[in-house]
């Protein structure tokens, strides 16, 4: 059975098809703000019981090179884009407001997306995915949905996939046994992949994050930004330098001695709870390294493509909503769109969006066929990094004094698409 056809069964079986009930969640306020000041993450209530295996562990596979180069979504992708889109359309865009005064999404919300298999889109059927066959153009198009709705709380409901497809592509079988069940049930933990640092001009290939040789494991040292849903997050994959083997990830439980976390406010995407994740000589095993060091660039690569596709929701819903403005809003007796500026503007944000979609599903289709896609995963970086931003500048711009007040939400997806050019990890596909 396909993945789109086992993601409505999932929602048959759920509340989510009640769309009354999803309406009224998004109306409840009564999140708390993030606390000042470090502390203990030691609130979470679910133990991870260690499995010791030395296998490599399942794998998604790669479909076969076809020699064509379609962008037409597959039945099963295009079912599952309607049901994601509905999702953000009905319940992420209304309460975008609330979430982002609170800095955080509501539970509610984050309990729902379980039942769109979010986490298990590139997790394998043997370890209770969805499919035997990777999708990295379906999680662009799913990206690309929920940031249509809201960037800031999509990257909160898509951060527990990253971590679970990460352990899902390069975990061993012990590390997949240990935690991917939890990523295929229903009580889905919070999870976060830490990739990011606060400091001038991060590369994520130049880690001051540390994990020294320490007995039979490492010691793990060193502070973490824009981490999402960190207060909350059971597990975290944590990238850091790793003595005698180089950048790579490790997992890290929320649980263990020296870890702390600490508000993070951002400029954007305020919705998804950023935190600062602190490891003050944090005691891991051996096994708690995941993957290899070319793994690891591999993640760096397809987190990009991850904020690529947020990337293209937003900008998506920017145009459309200046669209709507300039043909609507009358100035001198006509509508503003008659300005042949504002008309070249609004046609310039299509084309750039445009190019955008096309580099990033082209690097996306690349990496389901298991073909180098380093190239063009850097210019989907690169184009939706620059013409996102130029995207959300001409949105404010084009509704003039009002792109400037939180009346109309173009300021947010201003902020927001800021964002894509500077975040590193978090989400994945």
């Amino acid at each position: 059975m396909g993945v789109g056809l086992k993601v409505l069964n999932r929602l048959a079986q759920s509340s989510v098809i009640d769309r009354f009930g999803l309406r009224d969640a998004t109306q409840k306020v009564v999140y708390h703000g993030a606390r000042n000041g470090f502390k203990a993450a030691g609130t979470a209530q679910r133990t991870f019981t260690k499995v010791r295996s030395g296998g490599q562990g399942a794998r998604p596979s790669t479909s076969a090179p076809t020699g064509v180069f379609d962008l037409t979504p597959t039945d099963d992708q295009q079912m599952m884009v309607e049901v994601v889109e509905e999702f953000a359309r009905e319940v992420l865009r209304p309460g975008a407001e609330s979430a982002e005064a609170v800095n955080d999404t509501p539970k509610e919300i984050l309990g729902q997306t379980s039942d769109f298999g979010l986490s298990l889109i590139n997790i394998p059927e043997d370890l209770g995915g969805l499919s035997q066959e990777r999708s990295a153009v379906t999680g662009v198009l799913v990206a690309e949905a929920l940031a249509s709705g809201d960037m800031g709380q999509a990257v909160a409901c898509l951060a527990p996939s990253a971590v679970a497809t990460a352990i899902a592509l390069w975990g061993t079988e012990g590390q997949q046994q240990t935690y991917l069940s939890a990523f295929a049930g229903d009580d889905v933990p919070a999870a976060a992949l830490a990739v990011a640092e606060p400091r001038v001009l991060f590369d994520p290939f130049t880690l001051q994050t540390t994990a020294r040789r320490s007995g039979a494991g490492y010691t793990l040292s060193g502070l973490k930004s824009g981490v999402v849903r960190g207060s909350e997050a059971e597990l975290f994959v944590v990238a850091a330098e790793v003595e005698g083997r180089g950048p790579s990830m490790i997992l890290v439980e929320a649980s263990a001695a020296g870890v702390q976390v600490a508000e993070d406010p951002s400029m954007g995407l305020r919705a998804a709870g950023l935190s600062r994740l602190a490891l003050d000589d944090v005691q891991v095993a051996e096994d708690a390294v995941l993957g290899s060091v070319e793994d690891y660039r591999e993640m760096v690569r397809l987190s990009r493509l991850a904020w690529a596709g947020l990337a293209l929701g937003t900008a998506r819903t920017t145009l459309d909503y200046v669209k709507d403005y300039v043909t609507t809003r009358e100035a001198f007796g006509e509508p503003v769109a008659y300005r042949q500026s504002v008309a070249f503007t609004v046609a310039d944000m299509a084309i750039e969006l445009e190019g955008m979609r096309l580099v990033t599903l082209r690097a996306a289709s690349r990496v389901d066929q298991g073909l180098d896609a380093a190239r063009e995963i850097a210019l989907a970086r690169k184009l939706t990094a620059e013409y996102g931003m130029k995207i959300g500048t001409d949105g404010v711009q084009m509704l003039g004094g009002h792109g400037f007040v939180k009346e109309h939400p173009v300021e947010r997806w201003y902020r927001d698409l800021r964002a894509i050019g500077v975040m590193e990890g978090a989400v994945l596909v």
